[in-house]
């Protein structure tokens, strides 16, 4: 049987009035969320109008990026670019209401999946003790199938370093320095990890309420957008955020969407 046939069968199989199975929303009850992933502009890409939302409704979310973005402009030194996408960040940040925003300084481009980034993370875990934890997709591809797209070492790095670092941080025989050197003692209480672009999400945010500061924010990556396309900054900001958010409103009772896989711990 062909691949088509099968997809044909299966199809049938569904009834005609079966639609795509649909994604629970994502958890409310929490306070403290950190956000962790590889670049300026990771986030807004993914789910800043999540995160506009949530901060409406007093909660507290805080940002860690592993790099500084030195190595995103291919015309600009990294010695240059560093601060230039540091200050897009923040600035970014400060449109969907998140005040910190935090770098590590691993090296754009070649972060390295292994310890010392697991401890790092680890590290900030205890020190925002945050129930809530959002990465970037830490597979391989982007997009479901084989099709997808070839997903970067650094998301895939920072992505499975985050999931890992929501357990270290809650074992105080992992990392132990980390208790004797800052006095980071163990937290437990991450509850959740909400991966962003995941090709199998479960949950999903509501993106209606802040999807126009989630444009205004990615519009906020000036020197990164404009080099990035011949577009007007503004139609290629609001043409990719609104897209993504009415492609996934399929799985979410028509509403507009940011996806999360969702990991319970």
């Amino acid at each position: 049987m062909t691949e088509h046939t099968d997809q044909e069968e299966g199809r049938r199989n569904q009834g005609p009035e079966q639609g795509p199975e649909q994604l629970a929303p994502m958890p409310t009850d929490w306070q403290r969320a950190l956000a962790v992933v590889a670049h300026p502009d990771d986030l807004e890409y993914g789910c800043a109008a999540a995160i506009a939302d949530w901060t409406d409704g007093g909660r507290e979310v805080v940002y860690l990026l592993a790099t500084r973005g030195e190595a995103g402009i291919d015309t600009i030194a990294p010695e240059e670019c560093a601060p230039l996408r540091e200050a897009e960040q923040r600035a970014s940040a400060a449109v969907v209401g998140v005040s910190a925003v935090e770098f590590l300084d691993h090296r754009d481009g070649i972060i390295e999946y292994g310890l010392d980034l697991r401890r790092d993370i680890a590290a900030a875990i205890r020190r925002h003790r945050p129930e809530l934890v959002i990465t970037l997709n830490h597979r391989e591809v982007w997009g479901p199938g084989p099709g997808g797209y070839w997903n970067t070492p650094d998301h895939r790095a920072v992505g499975r370093a985050t999931l890992d670092a929501a357990a270290d941080a809650g074992n105080r025989w992992i990392f132990p320095e980390l208790i004797a050197e800052q006095g980071l003692e163990p937290w437990n209480g991450v509850r959740w990890v909400a991966v962003a672009g995941s090709s199998t999400p479960t949950h999903a945010a509501d993106a209606g309420p802040g999807l126009e500061r989630s444009v205004r924010s990615l519009m906020e990556h000036k020197a990164y957008i404009e080099v990035l396309t011949e577009e007007d900054p503004e139609t290629y900001c609001r043409t990719f955020l609104t897209g993504n958010a009415q492609q996934a409103s399929a799985r979410f009772g028509g509403r507009p969407a940011v996806p999360f896989e969702v990991f319970p711990r």
